[in-house]
């Protein structure tokens, strides 16, 4: 069948379907855009020909998340369970011991979790608390499991101090479009965030960035999203593509309760999107699955998803339980990602 059966018009004529599977970083909005409006069919075909020319697509990296200091966070964000700005019935805590990390990290090894991800509701971190932050990081890493963590915003002291604990990975997502980026937050800037992600390329950690669909955006602010992320100095390492889990007393979530969450398909779209547009990303299928059918978690498996977190609980929202997963892999063939120098 002749090449130009399945055209690619959002790239220059002189690109060639292998050149897909290439990064650029010098993607327009509009292209982005026209990405989502595709054939649904033609785009997950692409988007499954890009992820097989760069991963083994039977294989899914799972990751444990802990919330290492749950609530009381200072800033706004409208979907938020954590933000000391809204009533949601959830209590403040302390920083946890870091032996109590390290211990529920050797638990997620031995349940299969190649990646463990430290989560504390700050605005930003605070030096007093980063001896015993690089004490948690140095002791999982110890374990042979990679490591991230989202601690808010950071100093580029501060990152330097991460990676030489042994951070692997930093998260901080951009949450959404910079134009729709007021309407989640105000209580930090989408330059605050950018300035952030800098600090961590600069340390010479990998970026873990991605944001939260289905927060009442439009498809155009899905795109912006993605598009933040494509045309960043560096492609996030880590791309989390997260459906917003609607929390009672938090405006968003209680604005999603009542006009709905977002389309299943169009949360495919989005997660092909993400794999065209960053096509060396390790795609997160994150928050949000509890209520994903296998059908829809398969397509975005298909789409170029290659990443999961395992586990009941994501921070303070229900996560499936790792029988469920243990059934989902089951049923579609899929493998555990091997830790990366490691024989699987």
């Amino acid at each position: 069948m002749a090449d130009d059966a399945f055209p690619f018009r959002t790239v220059p004529q002189s690109t060639t379907r292998s050149d897909m599977t290439l990064p650029r970083h010098d993607w327009t909005l509009d292209e982005v855009e026209a990405l989502f409006a595709r054939p649904f069919m033609e785009l997950v075909f692409e988007a499954a020909t890009v992820h097989r020319a760069r991963f083994d697509p039977s294989e899914v990296q799972k990751s444990q998340l802990l919330s290492i200091k749950t609530g009381g966070c200072a800033e706004n964000c409208g979907y938020c369970s954590q933000s000391a700005s809204f009533d949601t019935g959830l209590k403040a805590e302390k920083l946890m011991d870091a032996t109590a990390v390290i211990a529920e990290a050797m638990a997620a090894k031995a349940g299969g979790a190649s990646r463990f991800c430290m989560g504390a509701a700050w605005r930003e971190l605070k030096d007093r608390d980063t001896p015993k932050l690089a004490s948690m990081i140095a002791g999982v890493k110890a374990l042979g499991l990679e490591t991230c963590a989202t601690l808010g915003m950071l100093t580029a002291d501060q990152a330097r101090q991460l990676k030489d604990a042994g951070l692997d990975y930093y998260n901080h997502n951009l949450d959404t479009g910079p134009e729709y980026y007021t309407q989640v937050v105000t209580t930090r800037t989408y330059q605050d965030r950018l300035d952030t992600l800098q600090h961590v390329r600069d340390a010479g950690m990998s970026t873990c960035c991605g944001g939260i669909v289905g927060m009442g955006e439009s498809r155009r602010d899905r795109a912006s999203l993605l598009h933040a992320l494509a045309t960043l100095p560096e492609h996030p390492d880590s791309l989390p593509v997260n459906a917003l889990v609607p929390v009672t007393g938090t405006p968003l979530g209680e604005r999603v309760l009542k006009t709905g969450e977002i389309d299943p398909i169009e949360f495919v779209r989005t997660v092909a999107v993400a794999r065209l547009v960053c096509p060396g990303a390790m795609v997160r299928l994150s928050a949000g699955r509890e209520t994903m059918s296998p059908e829809m978690q398969a397509l975005c498996f298909l789409a170029g998803a290659n990443s999961i977190f395992v586990g009941g609980r994501l921070l303070t929202t229900p996560n499936p339980e790792q029988d469920e997963d243990a059934r989902l892999f089951a049923l579609l063939d899929l493998k555990p990602m091997p830790v990366e120098g490691t024989i699987a």
